[in-house]
């Protein structure tokens, strides 16, 4: 692939200073949350007969919350070049996408039932170039400060980003395809942290 345009991250080159910012959130005695939350062993949305309900966060106290979620776009080396070269028909396709992830993420609860609105208070979603798919791999960061937590709203704004870079490229490449939409990472409340164990190689 041709070098990218000014601005545009490539796959890679990024990770781990992204990852070295994810640091626990610490509870009001400086202790560093639990990296092993306990397992539930029942759905908290669902009461004893079975039907769906919202849970009252009313009485949590609010806290600093994180959440990282990640997601890809497949597409042709082809159709990669054009976004690094930001000659897609419809213009700026990561910027599009970065501003649809960001709308996409506050607007959570009214696209997830159960959802409640969160307060946030600070996002960063993250699009880079990745010749080897070929295609683009993003993040999306979300942090709140509120009763619960954020994992939802980092979700959202990864899916929305890829769909939108979907629909930038559709009228040259419909075979793209999004996948591996995934939570990464969450802090702070009753939970405490949790990370996506790496995966095993064959």
């Amino acid at each position: 692939m041709n070098e990218p345009r000014p601005g545009v991250e490539v796959w890679g080159l990024r990770t781990a200073r992204l990852r070295s910012r994810f640091v626990p959130v610490r509870a009001r005695n400086g202790a560093v949350a639990s990296r092993k939350p306990p397992a539930n062993s029942t759905l908290p949305h669902v009461d004893s007969k079975g039907a769906a309900f919202m849970v009252n966060v009313g009485r949590k106290p609010e806290s600093e919350r994180r959440a990282v979620a990640s997601c890809q776009v497949r597409m042709s080396a082809a159709t990669l070049r054009l976004i690094a070269a930001n000659q897609g028909a419809k213009g700026d396709v990561l910027g599009v996408a970065r501003v649809a992830a960001l709308a996409a993420l506050k607007r959570t609860s009214d696209l997830i039932p159960l959802c409640h609105p969160v307060r946030v208070v600070g996002s960063e979603v993250h699009l880079a170039l990745d010749p080897k798919l070929p295609g683009v791999r993003i993040e999306c960061v979300v942090d709140a400060f509120d009763r619960t937590g954020v994992e939802m709203e980092a979700m959202v704004g990864a899916t929305v980003a890829a769909l939108t870079i979907y629909d930038m490229i559709k009228g040259v490449d419909r075979g793209a395809f999004v996948e591996s939409v995934a939570l990464q990472h969450k802090s702070g409340g009753k939970s405490g942290v949790w990370d996506r164990p790496a995966p095993r190689r064959p």
